[in-house]
């Protein structure tokens, strides 16, 4: 949500000091130009704002640009955890079926197969007249959806990323 204060900023087509009201704090804008953000705006404020930005412009932009970096290192952040939680589940997939267990090489296709069997058993008794509760057939609907996107998914993630790392 936009502060209040900043609709009078953007109204003039002073961004740049919105920017920086954004990044650094209204309290920042108001000490570097003494004009008070939180009462409106008479016609000399707005012509001392405008000529504090063209007189700082270079230093405004610079502050806009540092937030989108910051934006951009988050981004990264995150796109480094979702890759680092897909390495995870292909080790423990791995390691499932590296078992001896017939059990842990099997329970993901077999989890599919009884979502599927049990959906399929609530559609089926509603073609014939038979009231299957619609918030289980939707659940079962959800939970075969993750299941097969994780299935088939991390499949294909695991073969995509075997062929990168022999491409290495």
């Amino acid at each position: 949500m936009i502060p209040l204060f900043l609709a009078p900023l953007l109204s003039q087509g002073l961004t740049l000091l919105g920017n920086a009201v954004l990044a650094k704090g209204k309290d920042w804008v108001e000490e570097k130009t003494g004009v008070k953000l939180d009462q409106p705006l008479a016609a000399e404020d707005v012509l001392k704002l405008k000529q504090y930005e063209m007189d700082h412009e270079e230093e405004l932009l610079r502050l806009r640009i540092e937030e989108k970096k910051l934006g951009l290192d988050e981004l990264q952040a995150f796109a480094n955890a979702i890759q680092n939680e897909n390495n995870n589940i292909s080790d423990r997939w791995k390691a499932d079926m590296s078992s001896d267990s017939w059990l842990s090489k099997n329970i993901r296709p077999m989890s599919l197969i009884a979502i599927f069997l049990g959906y399929f058993l609530f559609a089926g008794a509603s073609a014939f007249g038979l009231n299957a509760n619609e918030s289980y057939v939707s659940l079962l609907g959800q939970w075969g959806m993750l299941i097969m996107g994780a299935y088939f998914g991390g499949r294909t993630i695991e073969k995509l990323a075997d062929m990168r790392g022999k491409k290495s």
